[in-house]
Formats: structure tokens, sequence, C-alpha cells
């Protein structure tokens, strides 16, 4: 029989496990604690910075009854709206926060976070971007407060469509914060206010008008590390239908976003090559094996959004799926827009302008697309400093995906600590050098067993040898 489910790391293996975690740190060479000359910095901004509408000349839009919707306990609040129907569509309202007001151009604050690049996520303790004083507090738009924020205002059609758009810096004042359990389970018993409920029309139409424009959005189920009594476990499931919806808000954001500074002949955008043929034919014959084939007549995006996630079939189509999207980058212009500025998993150009506090590159949208919306010259430190940041992200998201994989690899290794010699049911999700690649059911593990072979989307039996949690490794061997 397959062992039972290891739900968190014993005593003995949780301890080694905070023991790595604190080696990963200096094996990355993950940042410190901020510098003395920042956190002065960032504490003298958020008691200076005003919020008061008439002294700093912004819009005052603190009657919008905006809310936001975030995992549960975050404090960084990047974004809220409100969103209300009309007869002919709606109006969407989305606010970023204004962390440009409280960053000088240069200063201490400025510099550190060209260094960090962007909110790195260890499960010990994030390792933040700014100082909190400033992201989780005075530019967070936390509720009940007054806070600075980008401003955008879409007007959509019955088919949530854009009609227009326009971009002014204004005070708002948040209502509530939501978290997506919360918000979701307010949408099923019909409890939700207005703004959440319409998510519900917007966000089907929205990925409706995705898979006009060739989009796909993987939603591939994510494994999540979990922190509980005192330990760590974890989660692996499908996003929430409102995750999938308030996606959508950012997108439709990221892509008006790069639309006006491609007009404007000026920004950054976020890109990704489409698909090669050769490899877009593998993918298709591998559908075709593993009994979902692709058919010619049905668009990429549309086959996948269609398959039933939870088959081991389906979920070894999108482990291949995924590595289609390669690739991606950043790429500024000041001129000539790119000869390619194509986002091809969202299919259209792209720009990330909607987490200021969390990354650093959409402080840069933000400002060039408030100036080019309403006929200002984009300030010249941004305008200047341009060229930088491609190499900055490129290093930081770098780092954050390698930290994002060794923490996971030393999690599972702790979950399964003690369970040396049993038998754990597996999907295999794809051939990888020597051996496969697996997804151990339960719990969530994912490894690669040398020697395996098996064909993707077949279930297998493996025995656990041996763990190590110090480097993360996990070694599982085929058994009858």
């Amino acid at each position: 029989m397959p062992a039972r489910r290891p739900r968190l790391a014993p005593a003995r293996a949780h301890d080694e496990l905070v023991e790595s975690f604190a080696q990963l740190r200096g094996e990355l060479d993950l940042p410190a604690e901020l510098p003395a000359e920042v956190e002065t910095e960032a504490q003298q901004a958020a008691i200076t910075v005003s919020v008061d509408p008439a002294a700093a000349e912004l819009d005052d839009l603190r009657e919008i009854e905006f809310l936001t919707i975030d995992p549960e306990g975050s404090t960084d609040l990047d974004q809220a709206l409100h969103l209300e129907r009309t007869p002919t569509g709606a109006v969407l309202h989305y606010a970023i926060a204004d962390l440009p007001a409280f960053v000088a151009p240069g200063g201490a604050v400025d510099a550190e976070a060209r260094l960090r690049g962007q909110t790195l996520f260890a499960a010990d303790g994030r390792i933040p971007l700014h100082p909190i004083v400033i992201s989780e507090d005075a530019a967070s738009l936390l509720p009940g407060r007054d806070r600075r924020a980008f401003v955008w205002r879409f007007v959509l059609d019955d088919g949530a469509r854009l009609v227009q758009a326009t971009l002014r810096r204004a005070v708002i004042r948040s209502r509530e914060q939501w978290s997506y359990v919360d918000a979701q389970a307010a949408i099923d018993v019909g409890t939700a206010p207005p703004s959440l409920e319409a998510l519900s029309w917007f966000g089907p139409l929205r990925l409706a008008r995705e898979a006009e424009r060739g989009g796909a959005s993987l939603n591939v189920p994510e494994t999540r590390i979990v922190a509980e009594d005192g330990g760590y476990r974890l989660e692996r499931d499908a996003p929430l239908a409102i995750e999938e919806w308030n996606a959508q808000v950012s997108l439709l954001t990221g892509m008006t976003a790069a639309d006006i500074m491609l007009r404007g002949r000026v920004g950054i955008l976020r890109t990704m090559p489409a698909a090669e043929a050769d490899d877009l034919a593998a993918f298709r014959a591998q559908t075709v094996a593993l009994g979902i084939p692709w058919p010619a007549d049905v668009p990429y995006g549309d086959y996948l959004r269609g398959l039933e996630r939870d088959s081991p079939a389906a979920l070894a189509i999108l482990n291949a799926a995924a590595g289609l999207f390669r690739g991606a980058g950043y790429v500024t212009f000041d001129g000539t827009p790119p000869a390619d500025p194509l986002q091809a998993a969202i299919g259209g150009p792209y720009a990330h302008a909607t987490a200021p506090l969390r990354r650093l590159v959409d402080r840069w949208s933000l400002v060039i697309c408030e100036a080019l919306a309403n006929g200002r010259e984009v300030p010249a430190w941004a305008r200047h400093s341009l060229a930088s940041l491609p190499k900055i992200m490129a290093r930081s998201d770098g780092l954050a995906n390698r930290l994002d994989a060794a923490t996971l690899d030393r999690v599972e290794a702790a979950l399964l600590s003690g369970h040396e010699g049993s038998v754990f049911e597996a999907v295999v999700l794809g051939l990888r050098g020597d051996g496969a690649r697996v997804q151990v059911t339960d719990p969530p593990v994912t490894a690669k067993v040398p020697g395996l072979d098996a064909a993707a989307g077949t279930t297998v039996r493996l025995r656990l040898e041996t763990v190590d949690i110090a480097s993360g490794t996990v070694v599982l061997e085929p058994t009858a």
C-alpha cells in the first residue's frame, strides 16, 4: 500500500530544515537587512509625503469604494479595485500603490531597490524590495486609510472589451481587505459587495477575449509551502476562480500600459517569443501519445483550457505545455519600438505595471505611462535609467527562481524524512535525460527518478530510498 501522507515534517527533520534555510541564504548570497541610511530615508518619506489631495495636487477619489483581494495575511497591498456594471458594460477603476512618491530617484532607497530587483519570498521570512515602513504601511493600500495611487479608469463594453482608458494620480481610500478564499466564498453564497460580484461577469468575458487573441492561461496547480503549527507542509491546488478573474484585471492593465508605451515610443515591455514550429509539433505528438490529442482546428489556448486538470494525462500535458513558454525577458526602447513586442502566452504586448511594492520595473512603467497618458514629458530619471532594467530584473528573477526551487526541494525532503522504505504512487510527467520527472500523488513532491523508463501520464509506484534535507535531495526508485 502507498505510504500515508506525511502532513508535517517530524521535529528532528524540522530542526534540520530550519538550519538548511539559513545555510541556503548564505549559499545564494541573499540580501541581508536594509542599511541604516535606507531605513532612515524611508521613514522620513513616510512622514513627509502628503496624502492631502489639494496640497499634493492629486485627484480626490476617496468616494470610490475600492477593495483589495490578496492572499491571507498580506500587508504589502499593491492593488485595489472598484468594478461597476453599467447599461452598456462596466467601468473599472484600478488603483496601484504610488510607490514613486516615496522613492527619491538617486536616493538610498532607490539605490538599494536597484540592487535587489524584487521582493524575495523565502520560507523562513521574505526579503523585501523596499523598507516595510513604506511597502507595508505608508504606500500600501490598506483599508480605511488615505493612500496615494495611480488610478486606471477602464470603460468596458458588454463583452468586457476596452473602450477607453485613462490614468491619473490620486488619493483613494480602500474600504475592505479581502482574502481570495473569503472573496470566493462571498461570491458563491451571494453576499459579495457589487465590485466582487461584478468580477464574476468580468473574469469569464476577459478569458474569452484571451482566447480570441490566442493567449493561453495554463493555470497549472501550484505547489505552495505553508507554515503551520511551527512546521511546514505542502499544498497543491488549482487556483480559485476569483484568482483567475483578478489576474485578468492585472492583465488588462499590463496590456494597456504596453499599448501606451508603444504609442509613446518609450518604455519597457515583458516579452516572450512564440513557440517554435518544431516544438509545437512535438507537443502535438505528445498529446496524441497521452490519449488526449490536440485537434488541428482547435487553437492552442482553447485546447489547454478544455483539459480536465485532475487526470494524470492532463497533468503530463500541462507540464509539457509549460515548456513551450520559454525565453521571457524585458526589452526597453526609446524611439523605435521593438520589432517583436509580443508576450506569446498572453497573446499581445504586455508590461509589468501592477506590483511596484514588490517588483522594481513597475515603478518605471507607472511613471512613464502616467506621463504619456497625460501629454507630459517622461521624467528624465526614468528615461535615462531604462536601459539598466533588463539586466537588473534578469539577475533578480534568476535569484528568485533558484531560491524557490531550492526551498521547495528542502521542504519536500523534510516531509519525506523518516519515511525511507515507504512506497508512494506518482504520475510520470515526462522523460528527462536518463530518467523521468514524476509528481508524487501525496504529498505533492516532484522529483527526477534516474533509470525510470515509463511513458508520460503513467502512474507508477516508487520506493523512497534516501533523503537529505541539507541539499534537498530525494532518491526514489521504481518498484513492482
